[in-house]
């Protein structure tokens, strides 16, 4: 029954390329149509200045089981392609927590209560609120802001600052007074209260195009499928034998279409289905965060603290050392996530408004060589409470949609991706629905 089945995939990202290898495993045909000419989509391997660099730094966690089982399927080594931290939030001289090698989630609290830069009153009432949110099993009755739920359990400015922010804006990339407190507590839930080790940071030391969707292309071609790049799709079209994809090559039709182009792309192909236009208006609704990173490339004997640390109540709130991370010494990289003042800047101003930051904390006096800023001004929705995300499952019998915006416990991460790429494949396969 298998044979029957023949699966298109429209983009070349991790939802796609997730998609894609889930079905190869299966021995499913699959053919991968993606507009770019490389794979990764929104987390993707950058050439510049002949160094490797991605279109933004990406942090994976030990519960991200999903990612972390496909990168093993494709032929990753999930030892070797990432360094593996144990918890820890630095922020340069005002506040840090590392987590022992302690059973979850006894790791958090004390590592709650040992932080330094908080008052004992403050590790206190850190430490209830997560126990607070165990005794609820992390479930709300009714969403609401972060911000509303730290104001009602006690949890004050400062503490808000250098704790509970950071761990927002990495988590969900939306500002405390937009995002979703139900989505961080389900992060909450699957990083912090079941094994230790799914707390740790894992930090790749390839890049994200190389990781996982570049292997996953490989394989789906031995195990008889295609991967076109530079050839996206033009179109979706239902036909009674199936669905129709055109491209630059022509039309090709498939038993079953996933979906997994980025937001934007999907609403153009699909608008033109009158079955779909609750799912495309559901997509235009999203409202999107960027992310920026400034790759700045300095002497390879400058060097971090740490290989991750923060700053606090600067433009930069994470800094990656990429020598430490992957060997690439001298090589740093400023992440601002979601929106604020930096997106009115130009470029060239901004990169020099992080150089002086990393003078300022660092004592760095040397110029950097370069610098090259990527700005992603629609790298994730808004996750904001009680958003209506747009199912995998379409009006359209075999029309599938992927992606970190569809209906899913996680918000805009790999981990989210990755999942609704695996579940699609999934809903190809005989008796599933």
């Amino acid at each position: 029954m298998a044979q029957e089945l023949k699966v298109g995939i429209v983009g070349g990202g991790y939802a796609g390329m997730a998609a894609a290898a889930e079905l190869a495993s299966r021995d499913i045909p699959v053919t991968v149509f993606e507009s770019a000419k490389q794979l990764g989509g929104r987390a993707r391997g950058v050439q510049y200045n002949d160094t490797q660099l991605d279109n933004g730094q990406h942090l994976l966690l030990g519960c991200y089981r999903e990612t972390l089982r496909l990168i093993e399927l494709v032929g990753g080594d999930v030892e070797q392609d990432f360094l593996r931290l144990p918890l820890q939030l630095d922020l340069h001289g005002h506040f840090s927590l590392r987590a022992p090698r302690l059973p979850a989630p006894l790791h958090l609290l004390v590592a709650l209560l040992a932080a330094q830069g908080l008052s004992w009153g403050e590790r206190i009432k850190a430490a209830r609120f997560m126990l607070a949110l165990r005794g609820m099993r992390f479930r709300l009755d009714h969403d609401m802001t972060v911000a509303e739920l730290l104001r009602q359990h006690g949890q004050d400015a400062d503490l808000a600052l250098k704790l509970w922010e950071p761990l927002c804006i990495a988590a969900l990339n939306t500002p405390l007074q937009k995002a979703s407190a139900q989505v961080l507590l389900n992060v909450l839930r699957d990083a912090l209260n079941r094994k230790r080790a799914d707390s740790d940071m894992l930090l790749p030391r390839i890049d994200f195009t190389t990781l996982f969707p570049q292997r996953a292309a490989e394989y789906i071609e031995r195990h008889g499928g295609k991967v076109h790049l530079s050839n996206g799709a033009g179109a979706i079209i239902p036909r009674d034998s199936g669905i129709e994809i055109v491209s630059a090559h022509g039309g090709e039709t498939f038993s079953h279409v996933i979906c997994a182009a980025s937001p934007t792309v999907a609403a153009d192909l699909l608008r033109t289905i009158d079955a779909l236009a609750e799912t495309v208006n559901h997509i235009d609704r999203l409202e999107q965060q960027p992310i920026y990173t400034v790759y700045l490339q300095y002497p390879a004997h400058v060097s971090l603290p740490h290989a991750m640390i923060g700053l606090h109540r600067c433009i930069s709130q994470w800094l990656f050392d990429k020598g430490q991370i992957g060997g690439q010494h001298g090589l740093l990289a400023a992440v601002i996530s979601a929106e604020g003042v930096h997106q009115e800047l130009p470029q060239e101003e901004l990169a020099q408004k992080v150089i002086a930051e990393l003078q300022r904390e660092f004592g760095i006096d040397t110029a950097p060589l370069w610098f090259k800023v990527i700005a992603e001004k629609r790298a994730t929705f808004c996750c904001s409470p009680g958003l209506r995300r747009p199912s995998q499952q379409t009006a359209i019998p075999g029309l599938l949609l992927a992606g970190d915006y569809t209906a899913g416990d996680y918000p805009a991460t790999l981990e989210g991706t990755v999942l609704s790429g695996t579940h699609c494949a999934r809903l190809c396969l005989p008796g599933r629905k």
